[in-house]
């Protein structure tokens, strides 16, 4: 795979897989524009499937993840964010500190 000027930086995310979109290890999923929305401003961005938008998490509760680290994947279609929570630190709309609480038996 070529390297390609995407969003002001050279990258090697591979869009073609899920319409695309590549998943996001933090609970989301991005297009090209919302990863290079989150390097932008350094905080986590995400596209909605059900919206079709973006949407910076924490945007209306102030819960927002700020972006310490990007790492991209062995394929080059999913990247990892390591983030610090602000806030109150809630994340999930449910009020819990994160989206997965929830441990099946």
């Amino acid at each position: 795979m070529q390297p390609r000027r995407s969003a002001g930086f050279f990258c090697f995310m591979d869009y073609s897989k899920l319409n695309g979109l590549i998943p996001a290890v933090i609970h989301g999923f991005m297009n090209e524009q919302a990863l290079a929305e989150t390097r932008r401003t350094g905080y986590a961005t995400f596209f909605s499937r059900t919206r079709g938008a973006l949407w910076m998490k924490g945007e209306t509760s102030g819960n927002r993840l700020e972006v310490a680290e990007i790492l991209v994947d062995c394929d080059d279609d999913t990247v990892l964010l390591k983030v610090k929570r602000l806030g109150d630190g809630n994340v999930c709309h449910t009020g819990q500190r994160s989206c997965f609480y929830r441990a099946l038996p």
